[in-house]
């Protein structure tokens, strides 16, 4: 099994980004967790700043029939971003998406305790700190494994 780690905008900078909300965690850190955590399952890695790139990638997955899902962590794009929520919406069914958030959303500013991108996937893990990727790849694989329509 393979699943498509994607980060958005500003994520590069986790481990110094503001640690009393994101952690002290790198994206590297993150990634190193979940192989250990889940040693059967192949994760790819892709961060952007630019929100076409992250589109692009979205759909070239969509045509991969090697990787089986996605665990989306699309930053500050999750608010606003329709375009994104499209590029979700067009996967959603044929492979199993999860949003992840590191920091609970909800009890922070108004402006981002919604998420335009979250009616677009399968899931949303949001305040569980990077354990939320672990949580959410977890889930991809599950549902991938449960559902042979998102394979």
């Amino acid at each position: 099994m393979n699943i498509a780690v994607i980060n958005g905008p500003n994520l590069n900078l986790l481990g110094e980004r503001d640690p009393k909300i994101y952690g002290t965690e790198t994206l590297d850190d993150i990634m190193k967790m979940l192989c250990e955590n889940l040693p059967k399952i192949e994760f790819t890695h892709f961060q952007s700043n630019h929100e076409g790139e992250i589109i692009d990638h979205i759909q070239a997955i969509r045509r991969n029939p090697s990787v089986d899902g996605i665990v989306i962590n699309p930053g500050a794009y999750a608010h606003y971003s329709y375009a994104i929520a499209d590029a979700l919406r067009d996967i959603k069914g044929i492979k199993p998406v999860v949003e992840v958030h590191i920091s609970n959303i909800h009890a922070r500013e108004e402006f981002r305790s919604h998420s335009v991108t979250a009616a677009c996937v399968d899931a949303v893990v949001a305040g569980a700190g990077t354990r939320g990727y672990l949580l959410g790849a977890m889930h991809v694989a599950y549902l991938a494994e449960i559902n042979p329509s998102h394979i």
